[in-house]
């Protein structure tokens, strides 16, 4: 893209700033992992109340950024997440809503919920604190598709009909086309 995709502008403010006020609509509270971009990211962050953590080790991945919050998540208390990637739009919050309360009354055998939209899997996702750990197990250099796949037997795919959970932004034409689209 050229750019930091969590700052593209979104429905009046940024990619970031709306995966906050969704999740913050569902959840007590919103963690959101920088690396290099810390400095960029902590306005947004700090003006809609979200907590700001950075990654010591951003050179070792997305997956890295994940193990981050989701310590961060445990070490405040929390047996759940929902996690979402801020390089792309938002969900709906009916959207995560349902994500959510289907985790909640699902069995305990379901350690994540990861949204279906015409076959794809998509974001946010929630995840138990058993695929948590299982994640923080996982080496820095994984990924959590490798870490899902093993456990495939306590994920829950559940369809939903928003196509933000799948749309995805790599490109200036991508930004373009998704501005028409969703």
């Amino acid at each position: 893209m050229g750019r930091d995709k969590a700052l593209l502008p979104w429905h009046g403010g940024t990619f970031l700033s709306a995966a906050i006020q969704v999740l913050q609509s569902v959840t007590e509270l919103v963690i959101v992992v920088a690396g290099e971009n810390e400095a960029n990211l902590e306005p947004v962050a700090n003006a809609q109340a979200a907590f700001l953590i950075r990654n010591p080790n951003p050179e070792q991945g997305q997956f890295s950024s994940l193990q981050c919050g989701l310590r961060e998540v445990l070490n405040r208390g929390r047996d759940a997440a929902i996690v979402t990637l801020v390089d792309r739009p938002a969900a709906g919050i009916q959207t995560v809503e349902q994500i959510k309360d289907f985790f909640v009354s699902g069995l305990e055998s379901i350690w994540t919920v990861v949204p279906e939209y015409s076959g794809r899997h998509g974001h946010p996702i929630v995840v138990g604190r058993e695929m948590m750990e299982a994640f923080l197990r996982a080496p820095a250099s994984g990924s959590a598709r490798d870490v899902e796949h093993s456990h495939q037997k306590h994920v829950a795919y559940l369809p939903v009909t928003d196509p933000a959970v799948v749309a995805n932004v790599d490109t200036p034409e991508d930004f373009a086309n998704l501005n028409t689209g969703l």
